[in-house]
Formats: C-alpha cells, structure tokens, sequence
C-alpha cells in the first residue's frame, strides 16, 4: 500500500506492514522488535529511514502525544483524521473522531489570522480501568 511513483522497498514495506499489524499507536521501537521477531537482523537505523520515508510520503503519521517517544499509526488513504484520547496512568491510547468538534475547529480556523494547514487534538485523563478505585 505505498504511493504511486514511491520507490517501493522491502524495508518500507515491512515496517509499513509491521504498523498494520501493530495496530498504530507504536513506537520505533516496538515496530524494530516485531520486524526482528522474523528478521533478527533488522535494524533500528533503517526502521527510522523507512518511517521518515514514510511520513514524507503521508502514508503514516508521526504522534507526538507527551509519553516521551513518539509513536506512528498508518494514514487513511480517505484522508480524514482522529485524534487520540491518552491515560495519564497507563499510557493507552485510543482514538476518536468527533464532528462536531471538527466543525468547531473549521469555525475558529476562519476567525484566527493564519492559514490553517492541520490540526491535532490530544486529550488526557483516565481510562475506564485506571479510573476504577
């Protein structure tokens, strides 16, 4: 699933491929174990190379969320976006879409003066199993 016109490698391939399987939501990391699971000799330098590429690309999106690593999660082909819900204690992160926050956003987009190219909502707090006494 690489762009048309990309120069498709197996390395990009694989580390694209290991993001699906991980469901999004993983570090460089978790991404170079479980390529290393099939491949022990895979290496975190070009698990790094092929997630720039990556991103240059839009096929995968770089998270920036606050839990000190960033993580990675596979683009929609549509284009439309989520955001993320974040627990403060466990670290889980789970994403949502809201319309009715999208239109808010739209709506104070036209009252600031700069042209808004994107936008990323981060929301934090407790999931149901960390809020539980």
């Amino acid at each position: 699933m690489l762009a048309p016109g990309m120069r498709r490698t197996a390395q990009r391939t694989m580390v694209y491929n290991a993001i699906v399987q991980l469901g999004g939501h993983c570090t460089a990391d978790e991404i170079t174990a479980e390529l290393q699971r099939s491949r022990p000799g895979f290496s975190r330098s070009t698990v790094y190379r092929a997630l720039e590429a990556l991103q240059n690309l839009r096929l995968v999106q770089r998270l920036e969320i606050g839990q000190g690593e960033a993580l990675y999660e596979p683009l929609r082909p549509s284009g439309d976006h989520h955001h993320h819900v974040v627990c403060e204690n466990c670290d889980r992160v789970v994403a949502f879409e809201d319309p009715a926050l999208e239109a808010a956003i739209s709506h104070l987009s036209r009252r600031v003066d700069f042209e808004i190219a994107g936008h990323d909502v981060v929301l934090r707090g407790r999931c149901p199993q960390c809020a539980d006494p």
